[in-house]
């Protein structure tokens, strides 16, 4: 086991973790940046690193390059053993991260929301296809449909057509008039019009359905069809792949086992991005999800404020203001309508690691209560997929996380105890 010691460890290497490193590194302090992915960027920059096709992602990417910035690649953290020591796990060794301030850019998840078949082969979260595709999955010539809410659903689209998927549909469940009055909202942000204007472009031709979710995914040893509602009509589509998503939820485990404040499944911070614990910064999607752009705008200022450059951090302020109205006008565009807590059966699977029936959960009052009885959230994602959809379901949240934040070897977990500082009576 190595360890090492930094001014500042970022954990995330996403668009806000590289805006928090560069910042601070460019202030002068030390820095380490680890994420757990072979390559930087997160989801919305994968792929970005060796051939930056996205100019924010070359600004970004270059800054780092040119910096004193050391990154770690491929390493999970999953427990903070004591105050300002993080432990951090790779396929084949283990480091304690020493640290005197930590920003958290832990970023988000796809939310997925049961129904039946959506346990099929090829039932995928609309990110989650676009992320095999850009590992290697050849997707042309497969028939698509892309379904949920929210603006991710039409740049996954545009591109899994630019790979040569037919998409067949784009399904969302928002409603037309929530729509215009997103689309009206968007002339106050020229940028994001001009973007949106480009991706209906590419999408031109696509079938786009308002008001429209699927309730059904049919298929024997995979999905070969999904059947969608759209106001009061029925209708199925045959497809290879549902690429489904229903918003994205914030990555907050970690943040809840350092102990920092959680308000409405987000991790609240200051104008500084400072969390309720001391030394700690979180920026990006753990404080409520608001896209790329406030997400390096959060960075800038958690990087700045983190080694005391306020006059710096101060810059972006109004930068930061201007994207979370922004992504107020989004929250209330995509809200999440009430139909959709009745599209399991009862013999829908909610916990897919467990095996866990809507209707056993159904008799169950809290999230403690379904774990105890049922073990929902008790496999191997932990309630990453089943704690969010059982929080829109029932309106349940999470009690607490515990070490280990993600799996780890038993002698990861032993050596945390020997490093843990003896405790006297």
């Amino acid at each position: 086991m190595s360890n090492q010691s930094w001014d500042i460890v970022v954990v995330g290497g996403g668009p806000a973790g590289m805006a928090a490193a560069v910042s601070a590194a460019e202030s002068g302090s030390s820095v380490l940046l680890v994420d757990d992915n072979p390559a930087l960027g997160g989801q919305i920059w994968r792929g970005e690193e060796a051939n930056p096709s996205i100019r924010a992602a070359r600004s970004w990417r270059e800054r780092l390059k040119h910096s004193a910035i050391e990154v770690v690649r491929g390493f999970r953290i999953f427990d903070q053993s004591r105050q300002g020591v993080l432990m951090a796990e790779s396929s084949d060794a283990m480091r304690e991260l020493v640290y005197s301030r930590l920003i958290l850019c832990t970023g988000a998840r796809e939310r997925f929301l049961p129904f039946p078949g959506w346990t099929l082969p090829n039932v995928m979260g609309a990110g989650g296809l676009q992320a095999l595709v850009k590992s290697g999955v050849p997707i042309s010539g497969k028939k698509v449909v892309v379904a949920g809410t929210g603006p991710l659903l039409l740049p996954v689209a545009a591109y899994l057509r630019h790979y040569g998927a037919k998409v067949e549909m784009i399904a969302e469940q928002a409603s037309r008039g929530e729509i215009t009055r997103f689309v009206t909202a968007l002339a106050r942000h020229p940028r994001k019009l001009a973007q949106a204007v480009g991706i209906f472009g590419a999408l031109a031709g696509i079938p786009y359905r308002l008001g429209c979710w699927p309730v059904e995914a049919k298929g024997d040893d995979r999905l070969r069809s999904v059947v969608l509602l759209q106001e009061t009509k029925k209708f199925e589509v045959e497809c290879d792949y549902l690429a489904c998503g229903f918003h994205l939820v914030p990555n907050i485990e970690l943040a809840v086992l350092i102990g920092c404040e959680i308000r409405n499944g987000a991790v609240v911070v200051d104008e500084a991005q400072k969390t309720s614990v001391p030394n700690i910064y979180c920026a990006g999607e753990p404080t409520g999800i608001g896209g790329v752009d406030l997400a390096i705008a959060e960075g800038q200022i958690a990087g700045f404020a983190a080694t005391g450059n306020q006059q710096n951090a101060d810059r972006s302020l109004r930068t930061r203001k201007r994207h979370r109205q922004f992504a107020t006008v989004l929250d209330r565009a995509f809200a999440l309508r009430p139909e959709l807590r009745k599209l399991s059966r009862e013999n829908t699977l909610v916990c897919r690691c467990e095996d866990v029936r809507f209707d056993h959960l159904a008799h169950c009052r809290t999230w403690r209560e379904a774990k105890l009885y049922t073990r929902c959230g008790m496999g191997p994602c932990q309630g990453r997929v089943c704690g969010a959809a059982t929080e829109f379901l029932f309106g349940w949240s999470t009690d607490s996380v515990r070490p280990p934040v993600f799996e780890a070897r038993v002698e990861s977990l032993m050596a945390t105890e020997v490093s843990a500082p003896e405790v006297r009576v």
